[in-house]
Order: structure tokens, then sequence, then C-alpha cells
């Protein structure tokens, strides 16, 4: 009954988590729930046994485990680094060296990789990501043929140190409870630089033929606005004059959304207030039988000329900005009605871009995903404002990063330390990584919030949650039971094949799902296998970490592909054609590597 119930329970998060039309979060949360409940009235009743499963205490372990405060703590600490613009004055060397795309890719994908061995990897591309783009405005060079390998490159970089991404201190932390020893600091570099070399060389070589070379093109173009939105001109008797745009009630009445007005040469910005006059040119955006139905009716007509460019929709004091809704944005799962978008950020979203696909109708009411590209209509010095938020990432020009020098060589030297103490065996990585993080406070890289915003909340409950799975997984026995019945199938060939196997699985199941989810559910699996076998798990435990952290085929896989989709006018298949052959190459590189440095 243990086994059936955990192997049920198993099947619907791996359903649920690859379908994704629930947060990963709440999917945790859920699968906690389910084990709490169970653990109450399970033993209780006598229908399950009692040391066959977890108890409630055990079920909440999740939120005590080292691995999640550590991964808590790290958050903290990139966001320190990012905060005082230690990262940002890395990029400078990017905008220098523009000029040379294969001079700019190699010096970008070394900077970033080695960035996000110590940096949590969003934070890096988040940080690198308008630089990029800059570079790529200023000297005309596609953005499509730098933006995939500024995402590979943090993930090559990931996987050289144990903090490099929450997935290695996560099996390392169920390793260390098995039995087996937590995984040092540079326990993974030897393999992570082989892998990291590799990649770069592959994307050198690849990208030239198997990332396309799209250009940016206008952001009215990349939208698609010009037939959404159109100028029309009060004619002369028209019923609107004297009126203030409120009480004119176009929106209402046919879902417009006027934008300014354009009166002798000068254009009027939020023209909520504005009495319209004879000969006013308004410029609505709306539905195409929307603009169709105002013909005549309110006594406007359609510009017969009209062409839309971003110039059309800039002027001294508006701009068009491009952004992106970024990981941990209180936006996320909320419509911008809901947000008070307009009021919020004083700016106007005209379109909104979805992996690939152009949504412009009825904004207000789409909810906001990570990574969904906003194109908005604000006011020049309101750029600042929306740079220092950190719901959105602005990926417009950037002139300068901000360095605050002084509090940049702070954070450089805690995150140095938290390093070094724990690379030195001074201190665990845990109690050297909250020390860091409350000295990023004290010293005043970051405010007390920021440290609390810096943490993502999504990722501390998917471990919270999914990590007492992982130990029920163990105790009822269900773990051994598919390690016998599927790895155990492949077992007579050897363990090298074994852990070919394992890491090939590791590496699909990432590609629909979770990475952090898919290493909690096959790393006790792994640990199984081995005691079937009757070797190491170590190796096992190996491939589980480098697979569930180098996620290339897709752009969901992972969260850096997410955030470069929309912004390098990437397709889904783009991804597959050169993510295939590395996540190949990886593997064959796993295959004789792992059993080399970590012997069964």
């Amino acid at each position: 009954m243990e086994m059936i119930l955990v192997l049920v329970l198993v099947a619907m998060a791996f359903v649920l988590f690859i379908r994704q039309r629930l947060p990963v979060e709440l999917v945790s949360l859920l699968v906690l729930v389910a084990l709490l409940l169970i653990s109450a009235a399970g033993p209780a009743t006598g229908w399950i046994a009692a040391e066959k499963w977890i108890s409630i205490s055990e079920a909440l372990s999740g939120f005590s485990n080292s691995a999640v405060v550590t991964v808590a703590a790290m958050f903290v600490l990139s966001a320190g680094l990012a905060k005082t613009g230690a990262l940002g004055g890395l990029g400078r060397a990017l905008v220098r060296l523009g000029k040379n795309q294969t001079l700019l890719l190699v010096v970008m994908m070394v900077v970033v990789g080695v960035a996000s061995a110590f940096v949590n990897n969003t934070a890096a591309v988040a940080v690198f990501l308008p630089l990029v783009l800059t570079v790529c405005m200023r000297r005309k060079l596609p953005p499509s043929r730098l933006l995939i390998p500024l995402s590979f490159a943090s993930q090559f970089g990931g996987v050289c140190t144990l903090i490099g991404t929450s997935t290695n201190l996560l099996v390392s932390s169920i390793s260390a409870k098995a039995g087996h020893g937590a995984f040092t600091m540079f326990e993974f570099s030897r393999f992570g630089f082989i892998l990291m070399g590799a990649g770069m060389l592959y994307l050198l070589v690849a990208s030239r033929w198997l990332l396309p070379a799209r250009r940016g093109e206008d952001l009215t173009e990349t939208y698609e606005l010009r037939e959404y939105v159109t100028e029309v001109c009060v004619v002369a008797g028209s019923p609107l004059i004297g009126k203030t745009m409120a009480e004119t009630r176009l929106g209402e009445k046919h879902d417009l959304i006027v934008l300014e007005i354009l009166r002798h040469e000068k254009k009027i910005w939020s023209p909520h207030d504005a009495q319209l006059q004879e000969g006013d040119v308004l410029l609505v955006r709306g539905k195409i039988q929307s603009l169709m139905d105002i013909r005549g009716h309110e006594g406007l007509e359609i510009a017969p000329e009209f062409k839309l460019k971003d110039a059309t929709l800039s002027s001294e004091d508006i701009t068009l900005v491009e952004t992106l809704v970024a990981p941990r944005s209180r936006l996320a799962g909320r419509t911008l009605a809901d947000t008070f978008f307009r009021w919020r950020y004083d700016a106007i979203v005209l379109a909104l871009q979805r992996h690939g696909h152009v949504l412009r109708e009825q904004l207000s009411a789409v909810r906001l995903r990570f990574g969904d590209a906003l194109l908005l209509l604000l006011r020049k010095n309101g750029i600042a404002r929306l740079r220092a938020n950190d719901d959105l990432i602005v990926l417009s020009e950037v002139e300068a990063p901000s360095l605050r020098s002084g509090q940049a060589l702070k954070a450089l030297l805690i995150v140095g330390l938290v390093v070094g103490l724990a690379a030195l065996n001074v201190m665990p990585i845990l109690v050297s990584a909250v020390v860091g993080a409350v000295a990023m406070i004290l010293s005043r890289c970051l405010t007390t919030e920021q440290a609390f915003q810096a943490i993502d909340w999504q990722v501390i409950f998917l471990l919270a949650g999914v990590l007492p799975l992982g130990l029920t997984l163990e105790r009822s026995g269900a773990a051994g039971f598919l390690a016998q019945n599927t790895l155990g199938h492949v077992g007579q060939f050897g363990p090298i094949v074994v852990l070919a196997v394992l890491y090939l699985l590791t590496a699909v199941l990432t590609e629909f799902m979770s990475n952090n989810a898919a290493a909690v559910l096959l790393a006790p699996i792994a640990i199984s296998t081995a005691a079937t076998l009757g070797v190491d798990p170590r190796p096992f435990l190996m491939a589980v970490t480098f697979a569930a952290s180098t996620s290339f085929a897709t752009p969901v896989g992972y969260q850096t592909n997410t955030m470069v989709y929309g912004a390098g006018g990437y397709r889904f298949g783009d991804f597959t054609k050169i993510g295939v052959p590395l996540n190949l190459i990886f593997w064959l590189l796993a295959i004789y590597f792992i059993p080399k440095f970590w012997s069964f």
C-alpha cells in the first residue's frame, strides 16, 4: 500500500510538472499536502505502516533542509553582486569588444560562464541580456546569434561549482542524508570545465550554421502592430469636439485605447483630460473591427496614408521600450488590470509576445508569465525608474552599467569569503552562505527588502515540497522497486550502461519539467540502483546532477532559455536544432569522464 501510494503521487507529480498547467511551486505544495494528510491519517488508522512512511515533521523537513536554506542565501548573495553593479561592470568589456562578433562571442561566454559558477545563472543572464542587446544594436549584429550562447554559457558555468546551481546543492543534500557524504565546493570543477570548454567550442563552430541570423527590426514590426495602431482624425461637426477623452468613452464603447493626440505638430501624452478640437489626430490602438466601426460614427476618419514606425510613437519625451517579465516578478500570474500597470509604471502596454507569438487583443485580461516580452510606450524619464524595478528587465539600450565601486568591492569580497571558507572546510557552505547573506545587508550592499525580494520563492517552495517526496520514495521501498524494474533491466550490461541510461533519462525529463524536480525524483532511484548493483552511488548521482543542470533542447526546459526566447526572436525549433547535438555531446562526455573522476 505504501509503495502504491507514493508511486501514484510520483506519477501525478510527473504529469502536472510536464503539462505545466499549474505553477511548479503549487504542484510541489499539493504533493506536500498529500504527504501530510497520509502521514497524519495513515498510521493512525492502520492502513499504512508508520516505519514505511515519513512522519509529519519529516514531511515538513524540506523547509529546514540545508540545501533549501543555502539556495535562499545564494539568491541574496547573487542579488548583492547585481545590485552593486559588480556584474554589470564585467559587461563593459562586451561593449568595447563589439566590433568583432567572434571575439564578442568568446568573451561573452567566458565572462558569463565564470560569473555563473558563483552567481545564480538567472541573475547573471538578467544583467548581461540588456548589455548584449546594446552591443548588437550599436554594431548592427543579429541578437539571435548571441542570446542562445548567452543562456547556454550560464548553464556551463553552473556545473563547475557546488553553488553554481540549486540542483547541485540539492543532490548534495540528498547524498549526505543517504549516508554517502555531501559534495565539496569544487568537486564538480574538473568535469565542469571539460563541459564548459566543449560547449563553448561547439557554439563557436556550430552557431554559424545552426543559429538564425535574424536582425533586429523596428519594434512595431516585431510586434506586428501596423494593423492594430492607426491615426484617426477629428473632422468638422464631430460630436466629440469639446469633450475630454474621458467624456467620449471611446474605450468603453469601441474597446479602443487613445495613446496620444497630435495637435499642430505637438503630441499630448496620456490625454485623459484633454478636450478634443477639430483637426486633432488621435493615435489609437484597438481591434480591426473596432477601428472600422468608428469610421463616420463618431465624426472620426482613419488616416488613409498612415504608416506606423517606431518614430511615429516616439518623440523628445516619449519612447518605445521592450521589457521582459523577470524571474520572481510580482506581475507573474496577474493581469495588467489587476496590477494597475498603466498607473503604477506610467506606461502603456502596446503588445505582448509569448513564446514567439504576439498577443495584441484584450491585453488587460491576459495573465502574465515569466519570460513574457512587453512592448511599452512611456516617457523617457521613466526608463530609469523602470530599470530599478525588479519585476521587469528592460531590454533597451544601456548607456553605462551603474557601478557603486565601494559597495561592489564589498559584495565581491563577501562572495569570495563565502566560497573560500567553504572550499577550505573552515565552515559548511550552509553557514558561510547565511553569514554572507546577512553581511550583504549589514554592509548596505542590499536593503532587507531587496534581500527578501531576491529569493526565488518558487524554487524554495518547489524544493520544500518535492524533497519529502524523494524521502518517501526511499522509505516506502518504491525507489528500489523502480530501480529494479527500470534501470535494473540494463544492470546486466554493467554500471557504465546504467549511468548512460540514467543520464539520458534525466536529460530528457529536464527538458519538459523542473530540473530540480527531476533531480529529486531520480536521485533516490540512482542510489537504490547503485545498491542493487553493489557499486558506489556517487557516479550515478553525478550523472543526475549534470544532466539536470544542463537543458538545451527546448526554450522551456531552463529559466535562462525562456529569458532569451522572445528577446532573440527565436522559434521553438531553434533551440532543438542547436541544443539536441549539444545534449548528445555532453552525454557522451559524461559516459567517458564521470567513471574516471568518480569510480564505481
